[in-house]
């Protein structure tokens, strides 16, 4: 229900939902957290708010990530960690689409397809970014985007999930940034076989 969304959280996204009430933001981050000294994610292929390019999507068979780029994190970041969910999934946990780490805490991007450093498993259970495919009919979906600085290395192998991120990052938090772009499938294919899949 709407009342679980930190007020903070629900000042930051744009037409929120019950479901953004357990994004890893929601977990991880703080009023005082989000985009601290400045602290911000944006794309070049999309505003916050606005519609996905179906290269990004399900639509296209060889669909890639979306460039993304980001301002100089707080000092005493000592790496950069992506979260890429949906809530608006009919499954118990947000989607999870993208699982990023290892990034260095400065200024930085990540280009059109880019692979980054450090990659966990989505919740298909592959390590790459998994492209927004959700079920015709059901209307547009948030792909909520949320880099957060951190003030530890993280000591986690490429292919961890979604729990041990979390977990790892728990405490850990200095400023967080969040980014939204949206999606609904078009055309008459089957739908995606959404797994009860908790993301954990």
């Amino acid at each position: 229900m709407l009342e679980h969304v930190p007020d903070w959280l629900g000042k930051a996204l744009r037409n929120v939902r019950s479901g953004h009430a357990k994004l890893a933001l929601a977990r991880l981050g703080t009023e005082a957290l989000l985009n601290r000294d400045g602290f911000a994610i944006r794309s070049a292929a999309f505003n916050d708010g606005e519609e996905l390019d179906p290269c990004f999507t399900a639509d296209e068979d060889d669909a890639v990530a979306p460039p993304l780029d980001w301002t100089a994190p707080p000092a005493g970041t000592a790496e950069l960690a992506l979260i890429v969910e949906d809530p608006d999934a009919p499954t118990p946990q947000p989607f999870c689409h993208w699982l990023v780490w290892g990034l260095a805490p400065q200024r930085g991007q990540l280009l059109e397809g880019e692979v980054p450093p450090r990659v966990g498993k989505n919740s298909f259970g592959n390590s790459e970014w998994l492209p927004p495919d959700p079920p015709t009919g059901h209307g547009p979906h948030d792909y909520v985007f949320q880099l957060f600085a951190l003030d530890i290395s993280l000591d986690l192998m490429p292919g961890a999930g979604r729990g041990d991120l979390i977990e790892a990052m728990e405490g850990h938090v200095l400023a967080a940034a969040t980014l939204t772009g949206t999606y609904a499938r078009g055309g008459d294919e089957d739908d995606l076989d959404w797994e009860d899949d908790d993301g954990m």
